[in-house]
């Protein structure tokens, strides 16, 4: 199967929230009240530095989508790319979809000079991890998620 990878578009606004709500659903994740509309925002925002693309077949079916944004980095003394969300539709996977979405991540970076990309998954996320793995070896640094 040939995957498309594009910005999503005003178009695309029920087909994110779908792929959204299975994303956080799968992390055991509530989108809190007005949530989808505050992430919509930023997506549609030309001055926020937070994207959004699709992944879709040849026939058009939106099957998954990344998020990404810019961080600082001190120790770099840089900016870098964050992928902070990635996700492909359940029936679909092993096809590509999330592979050709970290590679166009990986050239968004390169492009704007980006010395990196980030993300995060969680330990049990094996199917995931198994993909991630052909890119870089897991740190060593463990996450503390402090609620205020």
């Amino acid at each position: 199967m040939n995957v498309i990878i594009r910005p999503v578009g005003e178009t695309d606004r029920a087909e994110w929230e779908r792929l959204f709500q299975a994303y956080a659903e799968f992390y055991k994740a509530a989108i809190p009240d007005g949530g989808f509309d505050r992430v919509w925002a930023w997506i549609v925002d030309p001055g926020n530095p937070f994207w959004c693309d699709v992944a879709e077949t040849d026939s058009g079916r939106v099957i998954g989508f990344t998020q990404y944004q810019l961080m600082h980095r001190s120790l770099g003394g840089s900016m870098v790319c964050y992928l902070s969300d990635l996700y492909v539709d359940p029936d679909i996977r092993g096809s590509g979809a999330g592979r050709a979405m970290i590679d166009h991540v990986l050239e968004f970076a390169k492009n704007a000079g980006l010395p990196s990309v980030r993300w995060l998954t969680q330990e049990f996320n094996y199917p995931a991890r198994t993909l991630y793995d052909t890119y870089a070896a897991k740190t060593d640094f463990i996450l503390y998620n402090v609620p205020c």
